[in-house]
């Protein structure tokens, strides 16, 4: 939690600006005590049914955010053979981790099976090849596209017809011939309909079409309403009440229950909403540039480190922790990459001085994740703040972690 003090920053007592000092910029923060607590607030917001979390750890996936969700009680939802060997790393069990890739082969999809996760398939080429292998030595889950669309971002929606995620839900009758035909055993019901999901209307209206599948499936014992609730990026956004949200989930999902003969399992697999908040990306102001319609704050980064705001059109609210006490002025924040990397445009900000120390909030989901070396830039350091102490969890690269894997052709050296 970011609170300020006078003229100072600090989250959970330790101050920001001695982070700079300590470890340099551009740097990544994540409160952990924050992270467990959005944890046990989602774990709670679902009264009188069999619970699990998998937290989707494509969100944030550094080692130490892994272990202090497992210790809070997750399981892991993983979209790549890599990430399932990292939460095995973490200390997860392979009971507690489900597989979701999309458009892998099926040699990617043996090799979760060889490592005993829980595997969910969604196209029905994968589920007719995993038939012919493993025929019903394998239960696995089902992720169906229910053709209903989230809120928010075109790029966060995955539920739309023309989405490449799951198996449409008009496809049923395909399935059933595919699983006759093969032995398959179908043990969960998966979907996932996007992000930024305000109210229970869009999960409940996607439940209906998943529970009347279900009746085609004797052998369930859960099944994954993946998330997308919404966490507010700047004042005034309105977030999902997931308390409510919650509420009425477990209603109908008892209901369900009741008619279908046994009680099941209900999954969800959270990122952004556990770890977005969570976050916080510290760069220092390289140069003040003053054009005919704009002044640019260039900084020690760019969308190599943090790609939402180009990528998504993302909003992340920027404050000049150095002088917070300045006049407010226009900004225009840009990256120092060879690219178009604004990170917002016309914002208002403490007067900014080469030097200064800018603070993003909202950092915490999609950030380091998805960084990369483009412009041949390193990518930062993380640190995790936990019981009042900050402790480095991963160091800032170096040039020998940039040409690590190159192989040099000796009839070509100098």
């Amino acid at each position: 939690m970011l609170v300020r003090e006078g003229n100072d920053f600090f989250v959970r007592g330790v101050r920001l600006l001695d982070l700079c000092e300590q470890f340099d910029t551009p740097l990544y923060i994540y409160d952990g005590h924050s992270i467990v607590d959005q944890y046990n607030r989602l774990a709670q917001a679902f009264p009188g049914v069999k619970l699990k979390l998998k937290y989707a750890c494509k969100a944030l996936n550094n080692v130490n955010i892994l272990r202090l969700l497992r210790g809070a009680g997750s399981g892991l939802d993983t979209v790549s053979i890599q990430e399932v060997h990292l939460g095995l790393r973490a200390g997860f069990t392979p009971d507690q981790i489900i597989f979701t890739p999309n458009g892998v082969s099926i040699d990617e999809i043996l090799s979760a099976v060889d490592l005993g996760v829980q595997i969910n398939i969604d196209n029905i080429s994968i589920l007719e090849q995993f038939g012919h292998r493993l025929g019903s030595r394998v239960p696995v889950c089902l992720r169906l596209n229910p053709h209903i669309v989230a809120g928010g971002n075109k790029n966060i929606q995955t539920g739309h017809i023309d989405s490449k995620f799951g198996i449409s839900i008009h496809q049923l009758r395909h399935v059933q011939r595919v699983l006759q035909s093969t032995g398959v055993v179908v043990n969960g019901l998966h979907m996932h309909t996007g992000s930024d999901i305000l109210d229970a209307g869009v999960f409940l209206r996607a439940a209906e079409l998943l529970f009347d599948a279900a009746a085609q499936f004797p052998d369930l014992t859960f099944m994954d309403f993946g998330s997308g609730f919404k966490v507010a990026y700047k004042e005034g956004d309105v977030v999902t009440n997931i308390e409510q949200l919650g509420a009425e989930v477990s209603a109908a999902f008892q209901e369900f229950c009741e008619s279908y003969g046994r009680e099941l399992e209900l999954w969800f697999e959270p990122g952004k909403f556990i770890v977005s908040e969570a976050g916080y990306f510290l760069v220092r102001a390289n140069v003040i540039k003053h054009t005919t319609a704009t002044v640019f704050i260039g900084v020690d980064s760019g969308q190599n480190h943090l790609l939402r705001p180009m990528f998504y059109d993302a909003y992340h609210e920027i404050l000049n922790i150095s002088y917070p006490q300045g006049i407010e002025r226009i900004y225009t924040v840009v990256g120092n990459i060879c690219e178009t990397d604004t990170f917002g445009w016309d914002r208002r900000i403490n007067e900014v001085n080469e030097g200064d120390i800018l603070l993003f909030k909202n950092a915490g989901a999609y950030g380091f994740t998805m960084s990369s070396n483009y412009n041949a830039r390193f990518r930062p350091a993380e640190v995790l703040i936990w019981e009042g102490q900050a402790h480095l969890i991963r160091k800032r690269e170096t040039l020998e972690d940039l040409v690590r894997n190159e192989v040099e052709l000796d009839f070509l050296r100098p």
